[in-house]
């Protein structure tokens, strides 16, 4: 019996590995990794692979980038063929990349059974190309694998039988929790920061990144910042002169997009974390370090109701005081994780996948 799962996007992989792991432990069941190529690069890619220990993808598609719209469609014209070939027993997809939506949409229009691990999450913006993917493929979805309460309920309001709904924890935490074995987990906050910014509306306009950029440095006081500089915030930093005025700052450290463990070591002793990213506030509620999200919404509400992460959006003033409080808090919070978040939830989405296909 073939089960696909379909990974595009570094936040995939983190999601992905334990439930490999979990298979190949599983008689009778040929479990195929295809990766799309979304993230290509090997900074976002490559290294990625080789610190989950997911050794390399059968199968890679190198749709690359392009708009939306052209990856999107490039995605599906080569998972069909792969389907096509392989006939699998179900599809199985990850958080909410273009390469989700895309695999589901195939899957489904061949009527192969589709699973959706991460399902249910809300931004409630739909201005953010995620809750798109979000949407459209939870509506085609046979098993939704949730993580928090909030998907649970997200999906049964959208009126999702409650049957194929199933709360098994985060695999995220899985990846987090067998690096974590590896490496150790104590914490020794450092006289630094970790910022990580590559969400489109906060990078794509150099004015708007500018004032981001000086609001995390007043905020962050005498702390450096390490920032590990996606390839798309990369291209704005340069061509507007910031990349400059940072380093002449002289309290930037900007990096290349780091790999997997090299990033949680960085995270785990930084006095705090600034993100707009989503995976980045899970990982930092698990680990107890203080977490500042600069959007207006989450998807992922358990985090913010936890106390761990501040949600403070994009105003600088709001972004400078949410730094502040993040870097002045440090080492006093609370170690309190939502439920099943215990680093298993690879082996319950596992027996659940194999009771439905049974």
């Amino acid at each position: 019996m073939t089960i696909i799962s379909v990974v595009g996007a570094r936040p995939n992989f983190m999601k992905a590995a334990p439930v490999k792991h979990a298979f190949d432990r599983v008689d009778g069941v040929r479990h195929v990794l295809v990766h799309t190529g979304q993230h290509y690069d090997p900074n976002m890619s490559d290294v990625f692979f080789e610190d989950l220990g997911m050794g390399k993808p059968d199968l890679f598609l190198g749709v690359g980038s392009g708009s939306h719209a052209e990856q999107t469609a490039r995605v599906m014209v080569e998972f069909e063929k792969i389907c096509t070939a392989e006939r699998p027993a179900m599809v199985i997809v990850y958080g909410d990349v273009n390469s989700t939506m895309a695999a589901a949409i195939v899957a489904k229009k061949l009527h192969i059974p589709v699973a959706h691990v991460e399902s249910g999450l809300r931004s409630f913006d739909r201005g953010m190309p995620e809750e798109i993917n979000r949407i459209v493929t939870d509506s085609i979805t046979d098993l939704y694998f949730v993580t928090e309460e909030s998907g649970r309920q997200n999906l049964l309001m959208d009126g999702v039988r409650p049957q194929r709904i199933h709360l098994v924890g985060n695999t995220m935490i899985d990846s987090l929790a067998r690096l974590t074995e590896r490496i150790g987990n104590t914490r020794t906050p450092g006289d630094y920061i970790v910022l990580t910014l590559h969400r489109p509306s906060n990078v794509d306009d150099p004015a708007a990144l500018a004032r981001l950029i000086t609001a995390i440095e007043e905020g962050a006081q005498s702390c450096n910042v390490r920032f590990p500089v996606h390839p798309r915030t990369e291209s704005v930093l340069q061509s507007s002169g910031i990349r400059q005025r940072m380093l002449d700052n002289g309290r930037w450290e900007l990096l290349p997009p780091a790999g997997y463990r090299q990033f949680i070591q960085m995270v785990m002793n930084a006095r705090a974390v600034v993100t707009d990213s989503g995976g980045i506030q899970e990982e930092t509620t698990w680990l107890g370090v203080p977490c500042v999200t600069l959007r207006e919404t989450t998807e992922r509400p358990s985090t913010v109701e936890l106390g761990t992460n501040d949600l403070v959006g994009i105003a600088p003033n709001a972004v400078r005081e949410g730094v502040r409080r993040a870097v002045a808090g440090a080492g006093r919070m609370g170690h309190t994780i939502p439920p099943l978040w215990d680093g298993h939830a690879a082996e319950r989405i596992v027996r659940v996948v194999l009771q439905f296909l049974q």
